[in-house]
Order: C-alpha cells, then structure tokens, then sequence
C-alpha cells in the first residue's frame, strides 16, 4: 500500500469550516480517525468515526466538486454525535486518496469501489448500513445499491439524483450549453484513445460555481485542488455522463429512498431529479426541502434540518 496522504496536514477544509456554524467547526481533538482501505493498489482514505456499539453505520459520498472530509463536517460528525457509526469516502482521484501508478480509473471504478468497500466493512463489523451522497454522490448512492447484493443497502439518501444521461440534466449542469451539446458528445469519441487520459478541470466541465452560495466559500472551494479545484480524466467524465446503472428506476426493487434537497440549490434544483424519482415506483421514495440551504450547505436551518432527517431514516430503515 502506498503511503497515505492526511487531512491533518491540510488547510482546506479548516478553511472552509469557518463559513460554518460554530457547533459543527471541527478541532484537532474530534476529527475523523483517518484511516486508509487497499483496492486494486489504490490507496483509498477514509475519514471514520468508528463506535462498534451503533446499531447502523452510515457511509458518506462526496460529489466532482467535494471530497470526504467536507461530508465529515456536514454530516458525518453530527450523526457520529447521535450515536451512529460514520465513514466518508475519498473516491478515486479526490481528497486523499492515492490512485495507483499508470493507471485511468473510471465512473464504473467508483462504483465498484464502493460495492466491494461494503462487502469489507461488513466482513470487519457488521451492521446495518444507509448511504448518504452530496450532489453526483447522490447518484452514487442509487448506483451502489443497484449493484451490490440486495442485503448490503438498507436505505439511500442524495442531495439530488441525477442522471447525466438526460439531455436535460446536462444541460443544466454542465458549465454551459456548449459543452453540454458539443464537449460531452465530442468525449465519447476519444475516451477510449489516448487522450482520454487527458486531464479537464471540474470547473470546466460542470457549473461548479454554483457548488456554494457563499463567495468567500466558493474562494476556498476552488482553490482546493482535493475538491472543486480538481481536474479528472477524459476518460472518467464520460463514464460519468454515459453510466448505466445495473438496475434501472423502472425496477428499482432493493431499499427506502430519501431526497433531502436544499431550498436554494443554484446547480441541482429539484427538477433535475425527477427523471429518476418519477420512476421508481417499486419501493418507498421521501423528501425533504433544506430550508435556505445551498447545494453545498453551509446555512442553517438546512443543515440541522438534514441531520435530523437523515438520523430519523436511517434508525427507521435499519431498524
């Protein structure tokens, strides 16, 4: 295993935290134990907050523009405080992770990560466990459910469920209309070459300046090269736009979905998820609206409302 890379030695994220309420601004004393996860030789960081006597685990996903840490001060800490067992993934290529050597993970790769991730920690501790994501992690989360076995996954909750295959959704999203129409289709020719290697910024790519409706946030956001200041693989990005998820909404059978959607999302507002909420008829869909709250929530009431929601689910569907 690679030598781990930690957030303790990071400015970022503490950076960030001060555009936070107080009561969720982390110290050196009640961080995450960073912990680190082999996988296929890549070095995978986890921020943890292990308590052996929680009756259900909650595993954290992190969007194009965000990374685990920043799940850990929004969500990951507050639940921890409830009594939950908490763990936020840096998936390849963002925060600390350290993508082996010669090679070009892809969106099929961040799945994959996550669905052999839930077999280890089951075989280490088993519990019940929910999957909460921020912007494309929601997604994350539905896709993760759709291929791991039907037991893995009690319950899922996003920001927002988008699916890029929609023509609708990338237009939105996308960092204009050009690239939505022209860029995207333009990837899918070339991702497969050589120069699908070729690295894009996120904030080319995508409406990242949207990711905060705070400035001063959004100034640290895009500095951190461990999150919005990012830049992925070609290759990566359509895999993204392109992922077919193994069980399509239609037949969504395998657990309890929640959206908890921030009231003042300027990048993913409700609509976007529709294509694949509408659609999922097998299995219980709620929502909640995040009072004043961006698509990366720093504000309150939207933030305490989302750990309330979040805890009431996750005890309801693991129960």
């Amino acid at each position: 295993m690679a030598e781990g890379r930690y957030y303790r030695d990071q400015n970022a994220w503490r950076d960030l935290q001060k555009f936070l309420p107080e009561r969720l601004q982390l110290s050196d004393q009640d961080a995450p134990e960073e912990d680190f996860w082999d996988w296929n030789g890549h070095t995978i960081h986890l921020d943890r907050y292990r308590n052996p006597a929680a009756k259900a685990r909650v595993v954290l996903h992190h969007g194009v523009g965000t990374n685990g840490r920043q799940m850990s001060l929004i969500l990951g800490a507050p639940l921890s405080k409830l009594g939950f067992e908490t763990v936020a993934i840096d998936n390849l290529g963002y925060g600390m992770t350290s993508v082996a050597r010669r090679t070009n993970p892809t969106y099929d790769d961040w799945v994959q990560v996550v669905v052999d991730f839930l077999a280890a920690e089951n075989a280490r501790d088993p519990k019940p466990t929910v999957l909460y994501g921020l912007s494309a992690g929601g997604m994350l989360t539905y896709h993760v459910a759709a291929a791991a076995p039907k037991e893995a996954v009690r319950g899922i909750v996003g920001m927002t469920f988008l699916d890029q295959r929609d023509q609708q959704v990338r237009d939105q999203t996308a960092h204009d209309i050009v690239t939505a129409r022209v860029g995207i289709p333009a990837m899918a020719l070339v991702a497969g070459s050589p120069i699908g290697r070729m690295r894009y910024s996120m904030r080319l790519a995508s409406k990242m300046s949207a990711l905060a409706n705070d400035r001063g946030a959004m100034k640290v956001f895009n500095k951190d090269k461990t999150s919005a200041g990012n830049s992925m693989s070609i290759a990566f990005l359509d895999s993204y736009l392109n992922y077919a998820p193994a069980i399509e909404p239609g037949d969504f059978d395998r657990c309890p979905v929640l959206l908890t959607q921030p009231g003042q999302d300027r990048w993913t507002p409700r609509h976007l998820s529709t294509p694949v909420l509408s659609k999922i008829q097998k299995v219980e869909v709620r929502e909640t609206t995040l009072e004043n709250a961006g698509h990366f929530p720093l504000e309150d009431p939207g933030l305490q409302q989302m750990v309330g929601q979040v805890a009431a689910f996750v005890t309801e569907v693991t129960a």
